[in-house]
C-alpha cells in the first residue's frame, strides 16, 4: 500500500489532470461540488474568494524568486509605447507614406524618445555587469512591468549581460504579453494592480523612473508616498529625463502651497545619464563601482 504522502500526491496530481484534460479538450468547466476546493476554478473565482486570490498573488511570485536568490531588485518603469531607434524610424517611415498627420505626429514622438529605450538598456548593462562582480546575496537585479517599451530595454540590457531579469506583468483587456527578455521562471502574470505593486517594492534598494504615462505616474507617486509616509524604507528615487519631468509636473508649486515640506523634494532626484543614475546609487549604499 501507497504511503500517505503518496496518496496526497496522487490526489494533487489528478486534480490538476482532470483541469488540463478540459483545457485540452476545449471543454466548459461546470460548477461540481465534488471538486476539490483549490481545483475548482468557479469557487476560486467567486467574489468571496477574494482574500484567498489576493494572498496567492502574494505567494507565488515571492516564493518563486526567494527561490531563485532574487533579494535585491532595481525596478524600472517607463512608457510601455517607447521603442528602439531603428523601429521608432520605420513607423516614421510608414506614417509619413500614409499621409495621416496624427499618425505622423505619433511616429515623430517615438523617434525624438527613442533614446529613452537606449539608455534604460544601457543602465541595466552597467547594473548586470556590477552584480556580476558580486556574492549572490550582494547582487541588484533588475525588474520591470515585463512589458514593451522602457520595460523591454531594461530587462534587455540585464539580458544582454546574461543576468537574470524580473517582470511583473499586468492582466489588461488589450492583453499584453512579456518581453522576451524576462527570465522564464522570474516572469509573474497579475491580476491585482495592488498586489503587483507591493512586489514592485518588496525587494526594491532603488527606483529609476523614465518618461511615461499614467501608469507610470501611478506607480511613481506611491513609491514617493510609501517614502514619505514611512511606510517604506528611504530608497534612491531617480527621475530620468529632467527635461521631461519638469514639463510635465512643477513639483515645487506643492512646496509653494504649503502641501509637502520643502525637504520632501530631497526624496527623488532628476537624472538624464545612465551612469549619473548608477553613482546615484552607489553613493546612497555607500558601495564601490
Amino acid at each position: 500500500m501507497a504511503a500517505p504522502q503518496d496518496l496526497n500526491e496522487r490526489r494533487l496530481a489528478d486534480a490538476w489532470a482532470e483541469l488540463q484534460t478540459h483545457a485540452n479538450e476545449g471543454l466548459p468547466l461546470q460548477a461540481d461540488a465534488y471538486r476539490l476546493a483549490f481545483a475548482d476554478p468557479e469557487f476560486l473565482l467567486r467574489r468571496e474568494t477574494r482574500g484567498i486570490r489576493l494572498q496567492l498573488e502574494m505567494l507565488k511570485p515571492d516564493l518563486a524568486q526567494r527561490e531563485a536568490g532574487i533579494e535585491n531588485t532595481i525596478v524600472v518603469y517607463g512608457s510601455a509605447r517607447f521603442r528602439e531607434a531603428s523601429e521608432a524610424q520605420e513607423q516614421l517611415v510608414r506614417a509619413e507614406r500614409s499621409g495621416d498627420a496624427r499618425e505622423i505626429a505619433r511616429a515623430q514622438a517615438m523617434v525624438r524618445n527613442a533614446h529613452y529605450y537606449d539608455k534604460a538598456r544601457e543602465f541595466a548593462r552597467i547594473v548586470a555587469r556590477y552584480s556580476a562582480k558580486c556574492a549572490k546575496a550582494e547582487q541588484l537585479f533588475i525588474c520591470t512591468g515585463g512589458g514593451p517599451g522602457i520595460m523591454e530595454a531594461a530587462n534587455r540590457g540585464a539580458h544582454d549581460e546574461g543576468a537574470p531579469t524580473v517582470g511583473l506583468n499586468i492582466a489588461l483587456p488589450h492583453e499584453q504579453a512579456a518581453n522576451p527578455y524576462v527570465s522564464p521562471e522570474l516572469s509573474f502574470k497579475f491580476h491585482y494592480f495592488a498586489l503587483r505593486k507591493m512586489h514592485f517594492m518588496m525587494r526594491a534598494k532603488a527606483l529609476l523612473a523614465f518618461p511615461g504615462g499614467f501608469g507610470t505616474l501611478d506607480e511613481l507617486f506611491e513609491v514617493i508616498t510609501l517614502v514619505q509616509c514611512k511606510k517604506s524604507k528611504p530608497v534612491p528615487i531617480l527621475l530620468f529625463g529632467s527635461d521631461y519631468w519638469k514639463r510635465l509636473i512643477n513639483l515645487d508649486v506643492l512646496v509653494e502651497e504649503g502641501t509637502i515640506s520643502p525637504e520632501d523634494l530631497n526624496l527623488f532626484k532628476y537624472v538624464d545619464d545612465p551612469q549619473t543614475a548608477w553613482e546615484h546609487i552607489l553613493e546612497f549604499y555607500s558601495l564601490k563601482g
